[in-house]
């Protein structure tokens, strides 16, 4: 929930906030999928669409949509949620890229992404072709 300590002079989530709380959930999400620790390498274009006001909850939806050697991708979505209306909209989306380290703190590797489902088929595909868009 965006409580006033989160908030810029709007009254809104800062920004940076936002940000921190994407980083973390696709941090968890590329460690959950890697087995290993995972570390931020790049983050894609983070394009906020609207603002997440103080009392509404940042929903936060990350996904693993490509791997390589020791990296993977992961496309993540906020959304605002009012908690007394359910009313939900997407506010930020971006992709971000992880390293799966080892003890040492030296890249390791991670397995390769295999999609079980239609529906994960299509998520994935849609994420490779919207970040191919956004490359630099």
């Amino acid at each position: 929930m965006v409580q006033p300590n989160h908030a810029n002079m709007l009254d809104v989530a800062h920004g940076g906030n936002v940000m921190k709380w994407m980083d973390e959930v696709g941090a968890m999400s590329a460690m959950r999928f890697a087995g290993e620790m995972c570390v931020t390498a790049r983050v894609n274009q983070m394009n906020f669409e609207r603002p997440i006001p103080v009392g509404d909850t940042a929903y936060i939806t990350a996904y693993v949509y490509d791997a390589g050697t020791s990296s993977v991708k992961v496309r993540l979505i906020a959304e605002r949620e009012n908690l007394q209306t359910h009313e939900r909209e997407r506010t930020t989306e971006s992709y971000f890229v992880y390293v799966a380290i080892d003890e040492d703190n030296t890249p390791t590797t991670v397995p390769e992404l295999t999609v079980d489902t239609e529906e994960g088929e299509r998520l994935r595909r849609e994420a490779l072709a919207d970040d191919l868009g956004r490359a630099d």
